[in-house]
């Protein structure tokens, strides 16, 4: 199922949102014990935001919520490896779930980005890091549909939260599927045509063409 027209703008404002990362090339997809997968042998950004996003996983576990990785982070835990640093942490949550997850992770230190409104999207700094959830609901037929803002409502992509759980070494976290991550990538430039595709998405898309055999599972 393709998106609509509104649906498309939501998931380029806040799925691939434009944001500039300041450092270098990519961390060569380290793994297994002592590299990524155990997370406590990553040092700089990567590392905190590895360590962030198991401490989500761990926050939602115990509270009973259900959060999906997007963006790029969603991608390298498809893989199984980090492919490239990520500006942030991008994920899926119901907003029905949002007080909750900022209560419990704000009982960790994460402060609200006073840049973004919690009733758009929820959005907590910790130092460097950035963590950043978009809201989910579903509609009278049981969709899953964009849960906030102005195009609230809006399907997204069938089966997107139906994907497998993806895994950095020993931290698993749950993934929208790969598929869906394709039709992002593959309608980047289509949604927002001003723009040319950035090289790193065109080398995600690459990666992820690749692991689904040059196609997405359907």
């Amino acid at each position: 199922m393709k998106l609509t027209a509104s649906a498309v703008r939501f998931v380029a404002a806040n799925f691939m949102i434009d944001r500039v990362w300041a450092g270098g090339e990519g961390l060569g997809g380290q793994r297994g014990p002592g590299g990524v997968g155990s997370v406590r042998g990553v040092d700089g950004v990567a590392g905190r935001q590895l360590r962030a996003i198991r401490e989500v996983v761990d926050v939602a576990g115990a509270c009973g919520i259900d959060v999906w990785l997007r963006g790029g982070w969603a991608m390298d835990f498809h893989l199984g490896e980090v492919t490239r640093p990520h500006v942030d942490v991008d994920w899926y949550c119901w907003r029905r779930d949002a007080e909750t997850l900022a209560d419990r992770l704000g009982a960790l230190g994460w402060r609200p980005d006073p840049r973004m409104p919690a009733t758009t999207q929820l959005d907590l700094l910790r130092d460097d890091v950035e963590l950043s959830f978009a809201y989910l609901d579903r509609d009278a037929d049981g969709r899953v549909v964009v849960g906030a803002g102005p195009w609230a409502g809006t399907a997204l992509p069938e089966g997107m939260l139906a994907g497998p759980p993806g895994r950095i070494g020993t931290l698993a976290a749950p993934v929208i599927s790969v598929a869906a991550q394709i039709e992002f990538k593959e309608m980047f430039p289509v949604w927002m045509p001003e723009r040319q595709r950035r090289a790193k998405d065109a080398a995600d898309l690459a990666r992820l063409r690749a692991s689904a055999g040059g196609h997405p599972p359907r």
